[in-house]
């Protein structure tokens, strides 16, 4: 997902966002522990989702407290 995708969406949608990447990482790992994950990468493209996610979220959460 690119940055300008995710900055498009809203506060709640994004905090939704976060929530699902978080379960999905979870998910992943786990069926890489089993190892029935055939495609390791997927791991780490929604661990960068989840952090664009979560950064978007803090830069607005910055910009609403007038910081800078």
């Amino acid at each position: 997902m690119k940055p300008s995708e995710v900055r498009d969406k809203t506060n709640q949608e994004l905090t939704k966002m976060v929530v699902e990447l978080e379960e999905e990482i979870f998910r992943l790992r786990f069926r890489k522990g089993a190892a029935q994950l055939k495609q390791t990468t997927n791991i780490r493209k929604t661990r960068r989702d989840l952090a664009r996610a979560k950064t978007i979220l803090r830069e607005r959460e910055l910009s609403a407290k007038g910081g800078a």
